[in-house]
């Protein structure tokens, strides 16, 4: 079976107290948002600390056209992704020259040729590496990325697939979008980068592994406008719905029932839960829809509390904070939810 090799995150320059954006979001809003007042609130309630943004604070509140913030994101997602991969390849032990596939997931900009192309180029990765954009899965593609390296590895036992994940979700910030889903999603939002190795099955295994057994990808009927992104002339209007942490509540339970079943497991032999946080409320579905023991997603909050929500990339911060400060041996579950309404699950076998 594949295993992950490496993980490798990207602490962005610009760590930003969370009180401070608060505080520039109020100025942002004040003017023509009248329930800027009623709602500030909710900077406190996300159990955010610091952001990682990828831009000075100042700069979010200049006044800038969507060509000028998606040329930053292209800019910047090449810059970050040569270090993040560069960093997974020495984790990995292994040579650039070995890749053989890369996927590429990002929701947060626009670039064709696709900034896996531009990776290649930069970094002068073999011209024959199978490339794979992923576009458009929001905060569940870095999970259906190590879903689709599994399939990429599966296909090529002798596969070393390189998966880039980079959101710049300040750069999505629309000035003169007044709606409450772009103010609340102002309190949430932020920018991460991380790169991870997957190989396949002719390579020699670590001591410690992270072993793939089995992903799911779920598409929920009917429920298209519960998350994603309205398209305008001044940028990305976000589409964010306060019925998210019910719509959990309601699923996730039976689908991961279903999941485990399926590997002849239960809800009871998972030892490490690594989940994109999405926010408080979402944290609390979870909890109350599995109704397990102790703080275990400890983990994930921790990542939220230090850097805010990176969309898709989170839940491989999470799954880099297990590796690098220790995790149970046993099942893993990865698990995120996205746009369309969709669900994304990965089960590792994690031993030290």
């Amino acid at each position: 079976m594949p295993f992950i090799a490496a993980v490798a995150k990207i602490d962005l320059p610009n760590r930003v107290p969370q009180q401070d954006v608060k505080e520039q979001a109020r100025n942002l809003f004040s003017k023509d948002f009248p329930q800027v007042d009623r709602l500030i609130q909710a900077f406190d309630n996300t159990g955010i600390t610091t952001r990682n943004f990828a831009k000075p604070i100042s700069y979010y509140a200049e006044d800038t056209s969507f060509k000028d913030r998606n040329d930053e994101y292209i800019r910047l997602s090449l810059q970050h992704s040569v270090q993040a991969a560069g960093d997974a390849i020495a984790k990995a032990g292994i040579s650039k020259d070995d890749i053989t596939d890369i996927l590429f997931v990002s929701t947060t900009g626009l670039a064709t040729p696709s900034i896996d192309a531009l990776i290649i180029n930069e970094m002068h990765l073999n011209p024959h590496v199978n490339r794979t954009p992923v576009w458009g899965l929001g905060c569940a593609g870095g999970v259906a990325g190590i879903a689709k390296a599994n399939i990429a590895a599966k296909a090529n036992p002798n596969a070393v697939v390189l998966l880039v994940a980079v959101e710049l979700c300040s750069l999505t910030l629309i000035k003169s979008d007044y709606s409450k889903s772009n103010f609340i999603g102002s309190s949430l939002f932020s920018d991460g980068v991380v790169a991870g190795i997957i190989k396949g099955d002719n390579h020699a295994r670590p001591d410690t592994q992270l072993n793939i057994i089995a992903n799911s990808s779920k598409l929920y009927y009917d429920s298209l406008d519960v998350m994603g992104w309205q398209f305008q002339e001044d940028g990305f209007k976000v589409v964010f719905s306060k019925d998210i942490p019910t719509f959990i509540h309601t699923n996730i339970s039976a689908d991961i029932e279903d999941f485990l079943d399926k590997q002849g497991l239960a809800l009871r032999d998972i030892k490490n839960f690594i989940f994109h946080p999405g926010g408080t409320k979402v944290l609390d579905a979870y909890v109350d829809a599995l109704k397990v023991e102790g703080d275990f997603l400890s983990n994930t909050r921790r990542v939220m509390t230090d850097n805010g929500n990176m969309s898709s990339v989170t839940v491989l911060y999470v799954l880099e904070r297990f590796i690098s400060q220790g995790f149970t041996e046993g099942y893993g579950l990865m698990l995120a939810m996205g746009p369309g309404f969709s669900s994304e699950m990965v089960l590792l076998d994690m031993k030290n």
